[in-house]
């Protein structure tokens, strides 16, 4: 028994070694040239050529220690791919936000508020407004589904009232005719970047303009005192000045739309502990509402129901209160 399970953990660690980095070369520093392919299938037939010895031939250790030493030696270089500001970006993530402050008066730089015509045809233009960070009246969270009920693109929106609101989407900061692929979303492919946006821009995107797929879009006012939101606010904002003076990668798992949220919230000490609704990020409203952050007054179904956005958003459209008109004063969550 202790041979037959040294055999498998043996045989995991090739497999999970040799999968991690035939990806880890394949992918390389954010494009895929073909020396890379061509080391990344050699490293992956020397993997597959290990494991069959070891299990079928009682190959020596030695040749598990060469693949390791391989290995470690592409984990390092891995580890060596820094992330950078100066790439050739697509045009939605040129223009990097950053803030300033005075006393309470916090200047918020180039909030993106593209006008869509469609979703890869906008016209773009930002603008800088200034906030007082004591009129912060409350946080909401939009969540925007594509693929079924567990993975969902989270949104936060801070509620300054007559100031208006303000959006954070945490995303990918993608380079000219590049994808989004979830799998090189764990290699280091992807800059970090916290687009801050008017809700005109960031959430009329995915609730009136993404077709392909289209995207249902679901707004929850959170339950919590205004210093808890302020410090919220003033915490994203030191990440946004971070990653606008030095770059950062994002991270599928690690460091996303929602495990960043959930990272920002730790500034204040009522923050929620970890869930694995935090990691099926389309759970979140539901963990949430256990966590009675989220309105109680109804059942978490009728709350649902009453937070799709997409028909008022799709009828508000281009107008100037957009989002005042996707909040129903009617309704127990807003």
């Amino acid at each position: 028994m202790t041979k037959l399970l040294k055999g498998f953990f043996l045989s995991a660690m090739l497999i999970g070694t040799t999968v991690w980095g035939v990806l880890a070369v394949y992918y390389g520093d954010s494009r895929t040239g073909l020396a890379q392919a061509y080391v990344a299938a050699a490293f992956g037939l020397f993997g597959f050529a290990v494991l069959m010895g070891v299990l079928w031939f009682r190959w020596r250790i030695q040749w598990v220690l060469g693949h390791l030493i391989l290995f470690i030696g592409i984990l390092v270089w891995w580890l060596g791919i820094a992330p950078s500001n100066e790439r050739a970006w697509q045009p939605d993530t040129i223009q990097l936000p950053y803030a300033t402050f005075d006393g309470d008066t916090v200047t918020v730089h180039n909030i993106r508020n593209f006008n869509y015509r469609s979703e890869f045809d906008y016209q773009p233009a930002y603008y800088d407004k200034s906030y007082d960070v004591t009129k912060l009246d409350g946080v909401d969270l939009f969540a925007f589904y594509w693929m079924g009920s567990a993975i969902a693109h989270t949104i936060i929106s801070f509620n300054f009232g007559e100031q208006d609101f303000l959006a954070v989407s945490i995303e990918t900061r993608k380079e000219l005719n590049e994808e989004y692929s979830t799998i090189k979303g764990f290699f280091r492919q992807y800059e970090l970047i916290y687009i801050v946006a008017d809700e005109r821009d960031v959430i009329r995107l995915r609730s009136n303009y993404r077709k392909n797929p289209p995207e249902a879009g679901y707004l929850y006012r959170l339950k919590g005192s205004r210093e808890n939101g302020q410090r919220l606010f003033l915490d994203y904002l030191k990440k946004i000045n971070e990653l606008h003076e030095k770059p950062q990668f994002y991270n599928t798992l690690l460091d996303n739309c929602t495990t960043a949220i959930w990272v920002r919230s730790w500034v204040n000490t009522e923050h929620l502990p970890f869930s694995w609704k935090i990691l099926l990020s389309g759970y979140l409203p539901e963990y949430l509402y256990e966590s009675k952050l989220l309105e109680q007054q109804l059942p978490l179904s009728e709350l649902r129901r009453q937070a799709y956005i997409n028909t008022l958003a799709q009828a508000a459209d281009q107008a100037p209160d957009f989002s005042k008109r996707i909040r129903p004063a009617n309704t127990p969550n807003h």
